[in-house]
Parts: structure tokens; C-alpha cells; sequence
């Protein structure tokens, strides 16, 4: 096991390179820049625009902006490490504050920062779905082609139809503007119970998927020859399920519920722009708006390392469910 752990360790730091020239690529492709407009000026003149550009690099070719970013470059300070030190380089948006200072809270309390805010939101999220999603499923399965199966197969082709945008003014309409129960746009997140109505919206899409999945593969595991086998030793229907069936019927579902928590925490650019939750994905939208092109490359980064992180613990965890992987 520690060797193949290894090897996919190893090969991140290639994935996440890939990721950051494709991303590189495609951020300069797009039409316009970060100094199209300043917010507090209006139209930035030809001038500042060349002063702004010779101050962060943007004048250079972009065979050689790029190798900076990742690696480094010598200044007149000595040399200061790229991404590969930790440095996620400048915001060109919010002037004078670097990457790590906004995404990270860095100087200040980690719990306030923005990553952990959007980490916090993606786990509950993820937790909701799970606690849910799981047991749905597994009920639909236990009363097959009655009617708790229909509601619940019901229920969760509309979570999955319905796009999250809908969901979240849905949300907000009936508990924050007819029922008053939360503001629509908090001021202060401190309280836990603020988080709830983002989180269930940001849950349901999983929610409802996770719950059909572990229906149809409950369904399927049923009838393999070891249920068939566990039946005819005279064991109790809940001892099958528990033991038999659900075991192997949760492998399909490590498959969503690894990636769910990289999309949940990356995958919530609508959520938090509806609330106004203070998390990555409102900042990352904002950066796109404004050509940040730093923060841009520092949120997809952390996606990506968010998302080859959660890979590597749903393959562990096939090897711990399924023993005939670990040969």
C-alpha cells in the first residue's frame, strides 16, 4: 500500500503544473485585463497602465511570466520563490494584499479565513449528504417498487434536475424573506446556525445523487451469489444488509463521495455569491470579473490539489473496504 501511495504523491506536483499551464493559457486567451477599469477611478489611462504592468510583470512575454509564477525570479531583494514556495504571488484587485493574505487569513486567525470558511461549508455539506443521502437510498432499496421508493426515487430526480441557482432563491424566498428566519445577507457569520441554509443548498445535487446511486447499487448486490449464500446460512435480513450488502454497495458510492467534497468546497461560486458567504468561490468570481489573473491561479491550484487529495482517499478507501484490491 505505501508504495502506490507513494507514486500518486509523486505524481501531483505534475498534474497541478499541467493544471496551472492550462489554466495560464486559457487566463490570457481571454479578452481584457486586469487594468481595463479601475474601481476607483473609472478608465485607466495609457500611462498608469504601463507603469502597473512594468510593476507586476505583465510586460514580459508570457513564456517568461509563467516560469516566474511556478518557480521564481530573481529581484533586487535576492530571489523570491513562485508557487512552488508557497507564494501565490500579488492581487491585483484588492492592491497591496498578496493571495495568501486573503484566501488564507495569513498574519491573522486561520478559522476566519476564507479557505476555511469554504473547507467548513464543503464538510457540512458533504455530511449532510451522506447522513441523507445514504440512508434514503437504503430505504428506497429495503421497500423496492412501493411507495416510500417512489417519493424517495421522486425526491431525488428533482435534487438532481434542479440547478443549485434555483434551489438557492427557493431558499432564501421561504426562510429568509416570507419566514424572516435569517437575513438574506448576514453581516456577521459567527453564528453556526447562518450556515445551514447555504449548506443544505449546496448538498442537495449530492444529496440526491448519492441517494439514487446507493439505491441501484443495493439493488444490484442483493442478488450476488454471497447475499444468496448469507440468506440460505439463516441469517437475519439486517445482519445481510449491514454486513453484505452495504459493504459492497458503498464502493460505487466512494467514487461520488471522494470528488463531492472537492466540488462542494471548489463548486460553491453560486452558493456563496447568493448568500454572500465571505468563502473562495465569491473571491474567486470576484477575481474573474476583475482579471484578477494571481488569484485565479491561486484558487484553481487549491481546487486542484482539493480534488487530487480527495482521489487519493476514495482509493484508500477501496482498499479498505475491498481486500481484493490491496494485491
Amino acid at each position: 500500500m505505501l508504495p502506490y501511495i507513494l507514486r500518486r504523491v509523486l505524481g501531483l506536483p505534475v498534474v497541478l503544473l499541467a493544471l496551472a499551464a492550462a489554466t495560464f493559457a486559457l487566463m490570457h486567451a481571454a479578452p481584457g485585463g486586469p487594468w481595463d477599469r479601475d474601481p476607483t477611478r473609472g478608465r485607466v489611462d495609457p500611462y498608469t497602465r504601463a507603469v502597473l504592468n512594468a510593476q507586476f510583470g505583465l510586460d514580459r512575454p508570457l513564456w517568461a511570466q509563467f516560469p516566474a509564477y511556478v518557480i521564481g525570479q530573481r529581484t533586487a531583494e535576492g530571489w523570491r520563490f513562485g508557487a512552488i514556495g508557497g507564494n501565490l504571488g500579488p492581487s491585483y484587485r484588492q492592491r497591496g494584499r498578496t493571495v495568501q493574505q486573503i484566501l488564507f487569513n495569513a498574519g491573522g486567525r486561520f478559522a476566519d479565513s476564507r479557505f476555511c470558511h469554504s473547507l467548513t461549508l464543503g464538510l457540512v455539506a458533504l455530511a449532510l449528504a451522506v447522513c441523507v443521502g445514504v440512508p434514503t437510498g437504503t430505504f428506497a432499496a429495503h421497500h423496492r417498487n412501493r411507495c416510500p421508493d417512489y417519493i424517495a426515487c421522486a425526491l431525488a430526480s428533482l435534487g438532481v434536475t434542479v440547478p443549485g441557482f434555483v434551489v438557492g432563491i427557493v431558499v432564501i424566498l421561504v426562510f429568509c424573506v416570507w419566514l424572516g428566519i435569517a437575513p438574506v445577507v448576514p453581516r456577521d457569520w459567527t453564528p453556526p446556525a447562518l450556515w445551514i441554509l447555504p449548506a443544505v443548498t449546496l448538498s442537495l445535487p449530492t444529496m440526491a445523487y448519492l441517494s439514487r446511486l446507493v439505491r441501484s447499487s443495493i439493488l444490484e448486490t442483493m442478488y450476488a451469489d454471497h447475499v444468496r449464500t448469507a440468506t440460505a446460512k439463516g441469517l437475519s435480513r439486517r445482519r445481510v444488509l449491514v454486513h453484505h450488502v452495504l459493504r459492497n454497495a458503498m464502493l460505487p458510492s466512494l467514487t461520488v463521495i471522494g470528488p463531492s467534497l472537492a466540488t462542494l468546497v471548489g463548486g460553491s461560486f453560486v452558493v456563496e455569491s447568493m448568500f454572500g458567504f465571505p468563502g473562495m468561490g465569491r473571491e474567486y468570481v470576484l477575481a474573474v470579473r476583475s482579471r484578477d489573473y494571481s488569484m485565479i491561479m491561486g484558487t484553481t491550484l487549491i481546487y486542484g490539489l482539493l480534488v487530487a487529495a480527495a482521489n487519493l482517499c476514495v482509493d484508500l478507501g477501496y482498499l479498505v473496504l475491498d481486500p481484493r484490491m490491496r494485491s
